[in-house]
């Protein structure tokens, strides 16, 4: 066991874990005000403490799913769902690979680069262990009513109906668009599951998701 020689990459990623330190949110959304914490903030942070310790990373898509679904006003967008194996290189050609999965949404041609931009992302924070209190933006970034009406129960989603599976399709869009997680909103709106929104509850989250930047591009 004396002899063997103990792989590069393993003391290079503890390397990495102690040169990146926190990413905090220095960002600031223009319309309301609030900080966050953008892709490029991450990959700013990270590129140099790779470089510094010497890894390099190649990703190899798995699986990949595509399908097209109609927003509530009609439209197409492109659906992407990657698997991924991102494997991380040190200089004697050991390595540790991170299999994650990335979700992208797009009305043009970027939905599976967006999924391999969620996908990068979040191989990175779990594979350093990127401290941060929070992946995405605060849920009390905004404040949307929580009131639910009598008829529909919290704790059982409602009957599907073609313009709620629309609205829906249009709110996982927005959420690929602006970086926010499905939990996230649920918790903003104090419901356990997006399917357990009522439909004014979604028409009120997508408004006001549209109003912010664009963080998956």
């Amino acid at each position: 066991m004396d002899n063997e020689k103990i792989p590069m990459i393993y003391g290079a990623i503890c390397g990495v874990m102690e040169s990146i330190g926190a990413v905090g949110k220095n960002d600031v959304n223009k319309q309301q005000g609030f900080k966050y914490r953008s892709i490029e903030a991450v990959m700013n942070a990270l590129n140099p403490a790779l470089v510094k310790n010497n890894i390099f990373c190649t990703p190899e898509v798995l699986e990949q799913h595509r399908e097209e679904r109609t927003t509530a006003k009609g439209a197409t967008l492109i659906y992407s769902v990657c698997r991924i194996r991102y494997r991380f290189y040190a200089v004697d050609g050991s390595f540790v690979d991170a299999v994650v999965v990335g979700e992208g949404m797009d009305s043009g041609d970027k939905a599976t680069n967006k999924a391999m931009a969620a996908a990068f992302k979040y191989a990175c924070f779990q594979t350093f262990c990127i401290p941060t209190e929070n992946l995405m933006d605060d849920p009390d970034a905004v404040t949307p009513d929580a009131n639910i009406p009598k008829n529909e129960n919290r704790n059982q989603p409602p009957q599907a109906d073609t313009e709620r599976q629309n609205l829906m399709n249009e709110l996982e869009f927005e959420c690929m668009r602006t970086g926010y997680t499905s939990i996230a909103v649920a918790k903003t709106y104090k419901v356990e599951r997006l399917d357990h929104l009522s439909k004014e509850q979604l028409r009120d989250c997508i408004n006001k998701m549209k109003m912010l930047r664009d963080r998956a591009s």
